[in-house]
């Protein structure tokens, strides 16, 4: 079993999510009641649903990180998952955006980039990126 196949299975139990095909035609994903949260693209990778505030009051940290990239203009985000602590970050971050989704967007988070990151994201595995 992937690491996105196993993220999917312990979202799919989420109450509050429910699965269908991704609106961007790639890939599997969970959306609230009000939003697409998550999207499912490959064994390793997956567009996370973020809120321009989530994302701003979070940036230092994904940029600490080599699992999370950010996209301008994009209130998706993207994760890469190479071992299980990028699926428990995974997780962390459903839960930052099902609860960024439940407030009213604001004017920032009416995107300038539609859609998820798919296909504007290329993620080098983490030992081509470390000179591995």
């Amino acid at each position: 079993m992937t690491l996105a196949q196993r993220a999917l299975e312990r979202l799919q139990a989420w109450p509050d999510l429910m699965a269908g095909p991704a609106s961007c035609g790639n890939g599997r994903a969970l959306r609230s009641v009000r939003d697409e949260i998550v999207h499912f693209h490959s064994a390793r990778d997956v567009d996370l649903h973020l809120t321009h505030r989530a994302i701003q009051r979070f940036q230092d940290g994904f940029a600490a990180t080599s699992a999370i990239h950010l996209l301008p203009g994009s209130c998706w985000v993207t994760v890469h998952l190479d071992c299980e602590a990028d699926v428990d970050l995974l997780l962390s971050l459903v839960s930052i955006a099902l609860k960024a989704h439940q407030s009213p967007p604001d004017d920032e988070d009416q995107p300038r980039l539609s859609g998820c990151n798919h296909h504007r994201v290329t993620v080098l595995p983490r030992d081509a990126v470390a000179g591995g």
